[in-house]
């Protein structure tokens, strides 16, 4: 029996696995103390909102707690900017140099100068090996060079220092996807979901890839 057509897997065009584009750090705002209480505030939407955008200018790792409950808020606008600053967050080292550093290779990674960027992006990881984006941005890098094993090799190095990073958990399944191991990626997908609800194509991906292994299923009796 003809097999069903595979789903398409090069859907999220913009890579979560290393999304670059996040909300700018209002030029003002709460103190961190001050973002958190607010976003912990279930009276007022506007409290919650100006929480989230402003832990993107102020948060720490010890906030992705909060800012993974704020995924699931009532308020599509807070759910936006929980997952905006969780970029953000996730986009500073705390070493100055090292976050400079980064987004020369972002810069690099954009101008389709792959190897430039996975050289940059090395140092970045040489410099603070904690850092938990300098291995998610060269696991893109390598994703985008076909380099599929070192890329899922990172993606375990990210995970271990982020177990939130939704962008490395999608990775993952998009890379089994190009791999052709869709039974490996759905899972990734679901946990990349499990954090993220709001990831619109990663959910269309997996039930894709549900409808497919269902039919394949049926295809072998």
């Amino acid at each position: 029996m003809r097999r069903a057509a595979r789903p398409r897997a090069l859907l999220l065009g913009a890579l979560l696995l290393g999304a670059a584009g996040v909300a700018p750090a209002a030029p003002a705002g709460p103190t961190r103390e001050e973002a958190l209480a607010a976003l912990a505030d279930p009276t007022s939407v506007e409290a919650r909102r100006r929480g989230a955008q402003g832990l993107g200018a102020t948060g720490t790792m010890a906030d992705l707690p909060a800012l993974v409950r704020a995924l699931r808020d009532a308020d599509a606008v807070v759910r936006t900017f929980a997952e905006h600053a969780m970029w953000q967050v996730w986009s500073r080292s705390g070493d100055d140099d090292v976050d400079r550093l980064l987004q020369i290779g972002i810069e690099q990674m954009n101008a389709r100068e792959g190897e430039a960027a996975a050289e940059t992006f090395t140092r970045v990881i040489a410099r603070r090996p904690d850092f938990a984006e300098g291995w998610n941005k060269r696991a893109t890098v390598y994703y985008l060079l076909g380099e599929y094993r070192k890329s899922l090799a990172d993606c375990d190095e990210v995970l271990r220092r982020n177990p939130y990073h939704f962008g490395a958990l999608s990775g993952y399944g998009m890379i089994y996807l190009q791999l052709g191991r869709p039974a490996l990626a759905l899972p990734y997908f679901e946990k990349a979901l499990d954090v993220n609800p709001n990831l619109g194509q990663v959910r269309e991906t997996a039930e894709a890839l549900r409808r497919l292994l269902i039919q394949r299923g049926r295809e072998t009796i």
